[in-house]
């Protein structure tokens, strides 16, 4: 009778090996092609020392990464935050715990680094629960028809200068723009060396019939305030055009600059559609439009927080009324997190300790990741009879203090 042979523990990459684990996560996602551009970037964007595999026999069947980032949390401080990727286990090794070996040995290292928040995108969101993740920001997605869909555009707007540039030769000035607004909404991230670059991969097995990668800039008084990159897909019909602009990008540092980019997406000419994928949920245009129905709004979970340090992340964060409550936190797959925590703070910060008094609120450390970024309100996950209340009036008090006055957003996956 065959026996399943014990597979050894996940290691760290040693550099010599990328090429093989890198492979092996293509074919663990379909066997999907790729540019020697988008290679040889994710090259440069993998820390060997912050990545794992999992080898049986010398040939790689399971790897994980953990990319260094800084999130903004709500009160937008910048805080340590591990973004989990490049997660793939070969089919032929399914089922015989190897991604739960992964993630042990992941958070465990995290939680050595010193990071308080590990973060990913999950191609398929029911499997990270189980560790510890959960939804706390969700993107809009768009079709809009732009033949029947006019905005209504902000005082101001007719100041803002739009012109073309080359996507590549305006890097540094888009770059700016980005830095000015990380700080403004939680979830977004700070972008260390070589993440740049993301925006620009333009391999043709993405555009599919579209066109290359296009970039207009907005400025006000001589100074970039605004860009966005698309891609315009054209069709004709016996009735006339029937094109569609692909929106990939748009920041603008104030209200009229963006509102000026929508215009100019609105408007290109022989288009009829505008699809725009993972929005934020509370962005402005969508009071700019004519008909929002006919937008077509659609809304997809975007950002999974999960809690490696809970005292640490609660003290990160700024709470928009305040707070004292103490907290009866289950975490099974990280017990160091398990107990009670008492949470006192306020617009301008926060103390959260281990405390022996009686518990208000009873959770696990999904629903606190679910209410970090204040996304996910804490008294809609008691509805779901996932937070309790064991002291009148506490869910009220914290469910205020850890909403947040916008919608948290992650500006590009990982």
């Amino acid at each position: 009778m065959w026996e399943m042979r014990e597979l050894p523990e996940p290691k760290v990459l040693e550099p010599g090996e990328w090429d093989e684990w890198y492979g092996t996560l293509l074919r663990a996602f379909g066997g999907l092609g790729e540019s020697a551009e988008e290679r040889e970037l994710f090259r440069a964007l993998t820390s060997c020392e912050r990545s794992l595999g999992v080898w049986d026999d010398g040939r790689c069947v399971a790897t994980a990464g953990a990319y260094e980032f800084r999130l903004t949390v709500p009160g937008g401080a910048s805080v340590p935050a591990a973004g989990v990727s490049m997660v793939g286990v070969s089919a032929t090794h399914r089922r015989r715990g190897v991604l739960t070996s992964m993630m042990r040995r992941q958070l465990d290292d995290v939680r050595a680094w010193g990071e308080p928040l590990a973060i990913l995108t999950a191609s398929e969101p029911a499997i990270y629960g189980r560790f510890g993740y959960a939804t706390a920001a969700f993107g809009l997605h768009a079709e809009i028809d732009t033949s029947r869909v006019r905005l209504s555009v902000p005082a101001g707007t007719d100041d803002v200068r739009l012109r073309y540039v080359d996507p590549g030769a305006e890097l540094e000035a888009c770059e700016a723009v980005y830095a000015r607004t990380v700080s403004r909404r939680a979830g977004m991230l700070a972008r260390r060396p070589d993440w740049e670059r993301l925006g620009l991969l333009d391999p043709q097995s993405e555009r599919g019939d579209a066109s290359p990668l296009q970039c207009v800039l907005a400025e006000r008084d001589g100074e970039v305030t605004g860009y966005t990159r698309f891609r315009v897909r054209r069709e004709w019909r016996d009735s006339g055009h029937n094109g569609q602009v692909v929106l990939q990008d748009l920041t603008g540092a104030d209200p009229v600059s963006e509102a000026a980019l929508w215009r100019f997406l609105f408007g290109i000419d022989l288009t009829t559609s505008l699809k725009v994928r993972a929005r934020p949920m509370d962005e402005a245009w969508q009071h700019l439009v004519s008909d929002i129905r006919r937008c077509e709004l659609r809304v997809r979970d975007s950002l999974h927080v999960r809690l490696v340090d809970v005292g640490a992340a609660l003290e990160a964060r700024t709470y928009q009324a305040p707070v004292d409550v103490v907290l009866e936190v289950e975490d099974a797959f990280c017990p160091w997190n398990s107990g009670r925590w008492r949470l006192s703070g306020d617009g301008k910060g926060a103390v959260c300790v281990r405390t022996a008094d009686a518990a208000d609120l009873a959770l696990s450390v999904r629903e606190l990741g679910a209410a970090y970024l204040g996304g996910v309100g804490l008294a809609s996950l008691a509805g779901a009879g996932r937070v309790r209340e064991l002291r009148q009036g506490a869910l009220a008090e914290a469910a205020v203090g850890f909403g947040t006055a916008t919608a948290p957003w992650l500006p590009h996956g990982f």
